[in-house]
Parts: C-alpha cells; sequence; structure tokens
C-alpha cells in the first residue's frame, strides 16, 4: 500500500458529482446498492438513437471514492454503449481480483490505491453496475 486512499484528487472528484445533476426526465434510471458498504447510486442516462451515453445525471450516497468513481464514469461514458461500459466494469472488476492490468478507463489511476481495500471494490464498481442497469433497460425497450 504505497499511495494513499484518500487524498486531495479523490476528494476533488468525489465532490465534481454536482457537476452531473438528476436529470428529472431521464430516458432511463437506475438503482443500486453496494451490499457490503451500503453505497448507493441512482443514475440518470439519455442515450441517442444507437444507444450511445449521451448525458449523465447523479445522486450518489456513498464514500470518496465511490463518489470519485461516478464522477469519472459521468464524465467519460458519454459516447459509449452498453459494450464498452461492460467492458470497462468487467476490467475493473477483474483487476481488483488480481487478474490483467490496471484498467485504462480515464482516470482510474487515481482510484487504482483501492486495490488492496477490497471493502471498498462495490462501491467503486457500483456506477458502472448502475449505469450497465440503465443500458441493459434501454435495449430491452428497443
Amino acid at each position: 500500500m504505497s499511495a494513499p486512499l484518500y487524498n486531495r484528487d479523490i476528494l476533488a472528484l468525489a465532490v465534481a458529482t454536482a457537476d452531473y445533476l438528476p436529470i428529472a426526465d431521464a430516458q432511463h434510471r437506475a438503482s443500486k446498492r453496494a451490499p457490503l458498504c451500503g453505497s448507493a447510486i441512482i443514475l440518470d442516462l439519455d442515450t441517442d438513437d444507437a444507444g450511445r451515453v449521451a448525458r449523465v445525471g447523479l445522486h450518489v450516497e456513498a464514500c470518496a471514492l465511490g463518489q470519485a468513481s461516478a464522477a469519472l464514469l459521468a464524465r467519460h461514458a458519454p459516447g459509449l454503449g452498453l459494450a464498452e461500459i461492460r467492458a470497462a466494469r468487467d476490467g475493473i472488476a477483474g483487476w481488483f481480483a488480481g487478474e490483467g492490468d490496471r484498467p485504462d478507463w480515464p482516470g482510474f489511476d487515481l482510484l487504482a490505491p483501492a486495490r488492496d481495500y477490497p471493502a471498498r471494490h462495490g462501491a467503486i464498481l457500483l456506477p458502472f453496475d448502475a449505469a450497465i442497469a440503465a443500458l441493459e433497460d434501454r435495449a430491452a425497450a428497443a
């Protein structure tokens, strides 16, 4: 454990969730809770005609790591579809489990110290799980 778990960059990302207000008339909404830590998220998504993320809104009740992860998801998901979000989530989960290289999701290097804290993994994966649920809902409706 060479890097601190919480630092100025993580805290700055955590407050960045305020840049992604809930979308009152969102096309898709998913609510998720991480069972181990109790973190919760309501994620709103608008998508384009091809099913790619166009806009993200957040309501996050999580530790700073979960909030930071949500901000990174909201910042970098626009333009991506279900397959890309799922691949990112699976890559992060696999890396947490000791499989594969560190994910190349933009900004994820700031969350890398959490690999040594399995109790935080659920909070970090939560925004990706919510985005997948919202996009699956969209795909099922199409």
